[in-house]
Order: structure tokens, then C-alpha cells, then sequence
């Protein structure tokens, strides 16, 4: 049972992380632009919530708010900075976005404080539901059930609407896309603002089930890149597929080996890049 129960935690915790790297591998496959800021997005959905909360409002509403909030952000941050550097050599990349990804947490500190907070789970998810044996916190399982779905959905609207079609489109030739007619601009910024949104949307969701502090950043980039690279860039269900894998990787090692949890998951990624160096669902 107890391994069960760390079982479930995992897929969790996966779900969790594939949200954070979903956008972050979608942003890579359209745009060829390796975001370091992606974990102060995380960082910023996740402090706006608990902020939120603190002056009153309803949970649930100040998740939906926060994300909202830092996808209208980090699209104006695309429109006004980033698009300026793609064509860039990738060492730009890596400068700026790690310098923004600096900023923001420097300012959450300025602005929150240095020791971070903690959000309660919403009236109606508190305490454990109980099944003969079996017994899980009420919120853990909502995020599973809440983020399955909206990975169903992200899926269905990757790969049966006109706007996913676009995106994919655009992943395999942004130049053949601007010459019918499509405005790039606004597809990129539009799907640079949805990544970080979700992005938002995870660090919102796993402010009850860890608090908020403000490095927490820097961990959630960590561990998306892990996620992207074993599940291969630009793949949407390499994603899901490996932000499982490694949540489920982590939360087993927290009771076999809780000192090498962490290390467990970059042992994963070392070994998918010897064996697949493109990743499980990685594309040549």
C-alpha cells in the first residue's frame, strides 16, 4: 500500500510537471527558442496566487487570475523583448531569458518577502478520502483528475482544431506559414503566452500542496528541461509521458533512497540521452 500511495503521489506530481514542460516544449518545437525564464513563470503563477488568497479572494478564482495574469505578462515580454533576439545566436538566448528569469525573482523577493508562504487547499478539498485501506488527501487527487483532463483537452485542440493545426504547421515551417498568409507574429506570441500560462496554472495548482517560496523557480526549471529532454523536444506527448515517468521516479525514490530522489530523476535523463539521444518521442 505504502507503495502504492507513492505511486499516485508520482502521477501527481507528473501531472503537475507535465503542465509546467508542455509549454515549454511547445514554445521550443514553433519557436526553436529555449526559454530559461519558464521557471519564473511557474515562480510568478504561483506567488500572484498566494497573494490573492491573502487578500480574500476564492482560491479557485485567484488560480484562474493568476495564470491569466502571467500569460498576459509574459506575451507582452515576447512582443516587447524576445521576438528581438530569436534569429540571435542561442547564446543570446540563454542571456536574457536567465537575466529575466534573475529579475522576477528578485522582484518576488522585493516584494513578497524572502521566506515564502503557504495556501490552504479549498473548502470542500480539505482532509483525505478514505477507501477501506486507502487513504489520499482530497486535493492531490483533484489535481490528478483536473490535470488529466486539461491534457485531454490541450491535446484535442493540438491535434483536431484549426488553431492546432496552425501551430503545428508553424513548428515545421514558420516561413512556409507567413507566406499563406499567416500573421507569425501573433501565433508566436500567442502561443509564447499560452506556454507560460500553463506554466502559471502548475506553479497556481501546487501553491496547497507545497507553499511558495521564492526559489522555487529556479527547481521547476530544473525540472521541466529534465521532463523535455527525456520526453524529447517539441513533443507534446513525450511531455505527459515523461513528466509521469519522472514524478513517479521521484516520489518512489522519497521512500527507497530519500537522499538520491532528486538524483534519481537526472540519472533518468543521462540514460534516455546515451540510449534515445533525441528523446522517447524526440522527432530527427
Amino acid at each position: 500500500m505504502t507503495y502504492f500511495f507513492q505511486v499516485l503521489n508520482g502521477v501527481g506530481l507528473g501531472m503537475l510537471y507535465f503542465l509546467l514542460a508542455v509549454g515549454l516544449t511547445i514554445i521550443f518545437g514553433l519557436l526553436q527558442f529555449v526559454n530559461f525564464a519558464h521557471g519564473a513563470f511557474f515562480l510568478l503563477g504561483a506567488y500572484l496566487t498566494y497573494d490573492l488568497v491573502e487578500r480574500g479572494m476564492n482560491l479557485w478564482l485567484a488560480m484562474v487570475l493568476a495564470a491569466a495574469i502571467v500569460a498576459i505578462v509574459a506575451g507582452a515580454v515576447e512582443a516587447l523583448l524576445l521576438r528581438k533576439i530569436y534569429k540571435l545566436p542561442h547564446t543570446f538566448h540563454i542571456l536574457v531569458t536567465v537575466g529575466l528569469a534573475l529579475f522576477v525573482q528578485e522582484l518576488v523577493i522585493i516584494l513578497w518577502g524572502p521566506l515564502g508562504g503557504n495556501v490552504a487547499a479549498p473548502d470542500g478539498l480539505n482532509g483525505v478520502v478514505i477507501w477501506g485501506d486507502f487513504i489520499y488527501p482530497k486535493y492531490r487527487l483533484f489535481t490528478i483528475g483536473f490535470t488529466a483532463t486539461l491534457a485531454l483537452a490541450l491535446y484535442w485542440a493540438l491535434e483536431r482544431t484549426r488553431l492546432g493545426a496552425i501551430v503545428r504547421a508553424g513548428s515545421e515551417s514558420a516561413d512556409n506559414m507567413a507566406l499563406l498568409g499567416y500573421n507569425t507574429l501573433r501565433i508566436n506570441t500567442a502561443v509564447f503566452a499560452a506556454g507560460a500560462g500553463l506554466a502559471g496554472l502548475a506553479g497556481a495548482l501546487a501553491t496547497p500542496i507545497r507553499g511558495v517560496e521564492p526559489f522555487m523557480g529556479v527547481e521547476a526549471l530544473a525540472i521541466a528541461f529534465v521532463v523535455v529532454v527525456i520526453g524529447g523536444m517539441g513533443s507534446y506527448v513525450g511531455a505527459l509521458v515523461a513528466g509521469i515517468l519522472v514524478g513517479v521516479v521521484q516520489s518512489l525514490m522519497a521512500t527507497i533512497w530519500p537522499e538520491g530522489a532528486r538524483l534519481m530523476i537526472y540519472i533518468c535523463m543521462a540514460a534516455v540521452i546515451v540510449i534515445m539521444p533525441r528523446g522517447l518521442f524526440g522527432r530527427a
